[in-house]
């Protein structure tokens, strides 16, 4: 499912949402269906592994493993 970046006509809200083909995203605030869908940012070639493992970090950092697979997960618990 892609991941796409929309705005809000009625309240005015930006957010991301991950949209099935055939699903109609709806506004997490409001949920209306009136939206613009924008243009999103692209992460830069060459760097694409940094963010990963920054992101993972963080998410680490928060407690949240999820994505981290099983061998990984041996030695972060």
């Amino acid at each position: 499912m892609p991941l796409y970046s929309y705005h809000c006509k009625s309240c005015s809200d930006e957010f991301e949402q991950l949209v099935g083909s055939g699903e109609t995203p709806t506004c997490p605030k409001c949920q209306s269906t009136d939206l613009a869908r924008m243009l999103g940012s692209i992460a830069p070639m060459g760097k694409m592994k940094g963010f990963i493992n920054e992101g993972r970090a963080q998410a680490a950092k928060e407690g949240h493993f999820s994505n981290y697979s099983k061998s990984e997960l041996k030695g972060k618990l």
